[in-house]
């Protein structure tokens, strides 16, 4: 039976959702990664370096370890081709895995190329690319997939 939602409740679940999950709704456009049925990488349009990478669980969860623990272990499988990606697309040591949480009520894990743990710093100072940049940075990552 398909359960239709009156446009009032449409409405308010529009503008509850987060950002996160417009993106994955295709409401906000993104510079999409991955996605399968339970999760989404996507670029950050606002990295620390070229290649930092956001993975998100479809399903919204504010803090990263209240998931449910099937999608706590997932969230790392799915991430690791990209990861393994990031490294061979650009010049780093080795991929940095950060979970922050404060900049979105919505369990998110940063996947960034990084040369030392100061990369990893998110008080400094972030990119700001162009479209243009964000694609080649996409293109870039797809194809090391």
């Amino acid at each position: 039976m398909i359960r239709s939602i009156s446009p009032c409740c449409w409405l308010i679940n529009l503008y509850t959702m987060t950002i996160f999950s417009k993106i994955i709704a295709g409401e906000i456009p993104s510079y999409k990664i991955a996605e399968n049925e339970k999760f989404f990488a996507f670029l950050d349009i606002f990295p620390l370096v070229e290649g930092h990478v956001l993975v998100v669980p479809k399903e919204e969860t504010d803090h990263f370890f209240d998931l449910d623990q099937n999608l706590l272990s997932e969230i790392l499988l799915f991430a690791q081709p990209i990861a393994k990606a990031i490294e061979k697309a650009f010049p780093c040591d080795r991929c940095g895995m950060s979970v922050v949480g404060l900049e979105v009520p919505h369990a998110h894990v940063h996947l960034i190329p990084i040369n030392s743990a100061d990369d990893l710093n998110f008080t400094r100072g972030k990119l700001k690319l162009s479209p243009e940049q964000l694609q080649q940075v996409q293109k870039k990552i797809l194809a090391a997939l």
